[in-house]
């Protein structure tokens, strides 16, 4: 995701072909291949309260799944990891970068 102000990280090289923010999932597979590590986990999606009945209002409850794809590129180059939401990229970090929390 862009942050306040338009910051934008730097797209992932690989093979020659350039992966950034917005691609989708099958052009970083193409370009990147299979990654050394991946995990994947569901983000809560933030939803009003549906009316309320008998008391209490009832919150749906919905997540999507987010992927984070690790690739180490070898001696003298920083690991990236490549966080997918709905099937395109959304972040990529790199080094220590990529060891932060899930967002």
């Amino acid at each position: 995701m862009l942050a306040a102000g338009g910051a934008h990280a730097d797209p992932l090289r690989c093979s020659g072909i350039s992966v950034d923010e917005g691609d989708g999932k099958l052009w970083l597979l193409r370009a990147c291949g299979q990654p050394t590590l991946s995990d994947a986990y569901c983000a809560p999606i933030l939803q009003p309260a549906l009316p309320a009945r008998y008391g209490s209002p009832a919150y749906p409850q919905t997540c999507v799944v987010v992927e984070e794809l690790l690739y180490d590129r070898g001696t003298g180059n920083l690991v990236a990891v490549v966080r997918i939401r709905e099937g395109r990229i959304v972040s990529i970090r790199y080094g220590e970068q990529g060891r932060s929390a899930p967002r």
